[in-house]
């Protein structure tokens, strides 16, 4: 029997809690972010480019303030900031995602499958390639199981797994950690945004509605 689309519920991985290793934990928190959309103040435009271009701006500046801010204490104390930063930056993009659907008026077509591709077709492409495959001039966004989320999810949880190692490198410089930190999350962030425009600007087919 073929597994049915998850709509909107949380996924569970097989092996969680304290036992479980960093790339499951990273593939979990993934799952519980994109498990709920983002409420959305952004109404539809006749020029949602721009505005998502704005608004990817924005979102940036708060994730790299946000990153900087966390990676500022040293040593084994700034250890413990690693994941909250990881955490606070992937919800500002989420929310950026939802922003730029809104802006689009593709708000119901949003689902977690969406949500997970924008995040990391630019730092996990190999992982995410499955979720989405390109007709034409069109990108199709296919409906996703939880075995296919889970899957997905925990490849990037691997690969994310090696950045969070030298992130925590970093916090042995703390000035200038937090200073690269909030950098590339600001280049990150503004990834997020143009993948985002990609899949919503031209008349994609988002075939995993919430």
């Amino acid at each position: 029997m073929s597994e049915a689309v998850n709509q909107g519920r949380p996924y569970s991985l097989t092996t969680t809690g304290p036992s479980a290793s960093l790339p499951d934990r990273l593939a979990q928190t993934l799952l519980d972010v994109v498990a709920h959309r983002p409420d959305s103040q952004a109404k539809p435009c006749a020029r949602p480019a721009e505005a998502a271009r704005q608004a990817a701006s924005e979102a940036a500046a708060k994730a790299a303030l946000a990153a900087g801010s966390l990676a500022l204490p040293p040593g084994p104390l700034g250890w413990l900031t690693v994941l909250p930063e990881m955490l606070a930056v992937w919800r500002i993009q989420s929310q950026l995602v939802a922003d730029i659907a809104a802006l689009y008026g593709r708000t119901a077509e949003l689902g977690q499958a969406q949500m997970l591709y924008c995040l990391f077709r630019h730092t996990a492409a190999q992982a995410v390639r499955d979720l989405a495959v390109r007709v034409g001039e069109r990108l199709l966004v296919r409906p996703a199981t939880t075995a296919l989320l889970q899957r997905v999810a925990g490849q990037v949880g691997a690969k994310l797994g090696e950045k969070l190692l030298q992130k925590t490198v970093s916090r042995w410089v703390p000035v200038l950690g937090a200073a690269a930190v909030s950098a590339y999350a600001f280049y990150d962030t503004q990834q997020v945004g143009r993948a985002a425009v990609e899949l919503f600007e031209r008349e994609q087919l988002l075939d995993n509605p919430v």
